[in-house]
């Protein structure tokens, strides 16, 4: 039975955001919803003490399930679909209570009726079942995984324009055209732009649909510490400096960015009915080197180049792909050539980190100086030029931190964990919050309805996607 709107919860995961280094930030420019959160204070959490496990898409697995990284397994993008892993999703929709989320990293949409659902770029799940739901789902999909072609194919050009025109709030128009018109020469305005349009969605959605809990995931704030961190003057004195021809000195990317999120805080502050975590998962500190990263301009393409026979292939973040075959000596043989495939000039791979699950593989390209027009790959007796087939992505600028931050207002903060705790304590925080308390272990064996559908729809949601990156 569904239960009265009692109780109302929004999570805003504002994944990675150091709060530390927006305090100077927040007093120079009076941003004040930040100020208050700062003021009202924030307690910090914990996460996992290998450095490999320090990853966006394990931290918010933790903190949807309640378990480490080592309790739940889950240690790639994408990989919680199919793994039966209770989320605080479904959880709590069993409980009696409405669900919305918008874009919540790694999460599956195992919900029996959504408010509204639209998965994360990179993890394949399916939409709820509204017209703007799934065009705007495939839309940011191919807009985020194809950024570093700086391309949008029609249909989501289309897609993106006509949520802009449903859902972008009036206040924030000149936002828009200031973001947008000024993109070209400082790209991190795009991913701003999108969180900016993440959340104006989320707000519309979440005051019609009206849910008990919703989340909604904004990643501008990451993206822009892992590649512009060294211009954040007033926070950052490492000695490292970015060239003038990847951003100019004088521009401040970490600023505007806290200036965005300033505004989009107060919007969920000034909800006097609505309770709110505000939550970073992980953090980032300054990067000690200068490192390259690259990315595929077309991961299907350079896999026939270099002789590989697969299924299929699904970008993932940046520098990882997933490549699925159809057996497992399939498999092996495409992880062979894939690591035959290195520098000619000092033979280091070009995809140093290729993990086998048997009949797929994750890979990363781990390549991290400058590619020039002349430099060659060996891949057999074969050599060829490499800078066609990548495009530029970041120099890297931040490094993940295990520790992260958390704010609680109202009544959820009386079921916040200590300060310094695991983030998987934010699951607990939320199930808590709705009654749920005890419950998990009962709720483990959720009934898996209508999984088959599920499947299917999520094998389509595959190739659709697969086409709109001309794949």
């Amino acid at each position: 039975m569904q239960r009265s709107n009692d109780k109302r919860l929004v999570l805003v995961e504002l994944n990675e955001v150091n709060l530390d280094f927006a305090q100077a930030y927040a007093e120079r420019n009076n941003l004040v919803h930040l100020k208050r959160i700062l003021a009202e204070g924030v307690r910090r959490t914990s996460s996992e003490t290998c450095y490999e496990e320090l990853e966006p898409w394990i931290q918010w697995v933790s903190a949807h399930t309640g378990k480490t990284a080592a309790e739940h397994g889950i240690f790639r993008l994408g990989d919680i679909v199919g793994s039966g892993i209770p989320q605080f999703f479904e959880m709590v929709e069993a409980g009696g209570y409405t669900v919305g989320s918008i874009s919540a990293m790694n999460s599956e949409n195992r919900l029996r009726k959504p408010a509204y659902f639209i998965p994360d770029p990179w993890t394949v799940t399916p939409a709820d079942m509204s017209f703007w739901s799934k065009a705007i789902a495939e839309a940011v999909s191919q807009a985020v995984n194809d950024n570093a072609k700086a391309q949008l194919n029609g249909r989501s050009l289309l897609a993106l324009l006509g949520g802009l025109l449903c859902f972008a709030r009036p206040r924030n128009y000149a936002s828009y055209v200031a973001l947008a018109t000024c993109s070209r020469r400082a790209p991190w305005r795009k991913a701003l732009f999108l969180d900016l349009f993440l959340h104006d969605l989320h707000l519309r959605l979440f005051r019609r649909k009206q849910p008990n809990f919703s989340t909604v995931f904004l990643n501008a704030g990451a993206h822009i510490q892992h590649h512009y961190l060294f211009n954040a003057r007033e926070a950052v004195k490492t000695g490292l400096q970015n060239p003038d021809w990847y951003v100019a000195s004088d521009q401040d990317p970490f600023e505007e960015m806290l200036i965005v999120y300033n505004r989009i805080l107060g919007d969920y502050l000034a909800m006097d009915d609505v309770d709110l975590v505000v939550a970073t998962g992980l953090t980032q500190r300054p990067y000690d080197r200068v490192k390259y990263y690259w990315r595929l301009k077309d991961h299907a393409a350079f896999l026939r180049r270099i002789g590989v026979e697969c299924k299929a292939v699904y970008p993932r973040m940046t520098r990882d792909f997933l490549v699925e075959f159809g057996s497992v000596a399939a498999a092996a043989r495409g992880e062979a050539m894939l690591s035959s495939v290195v520098c000619k000039a000092n033979g280091k791979p070009i995809f140093g980190e290729i993990d086998n699950r048997g009949s797929d593989l994750f890979v990363t390209l781990t390549h991290a100086e400058a590619i020039n027009d002349d430099m060659l790959v060996l891949n057999g007796d074969d050599s060829f030029p490499l800078r066609p087939h990548v495009a530029f992505v970041a120099i890297k600028n931040g490094m993940h931190d295990a520790n992260g931050f958390v704010y609680y207002k109202g009544r959820v903060a009386d079921f916040a964990a200590h300060d310094g705790q695991h983030v998987k304590e934010l699951f607990n925080a939320v199930v808590r919050y709705f009654g749920l308390g005890g419950q998990s272990e009962s709720l483990c064996s959720i009934p898996e309805r209508a999984a088959n559908t599920r499947r299917s729809r999520e094998v389509e949601l595959f190739h659709i996607h697969s086409q709109g990156r001309g794949q």
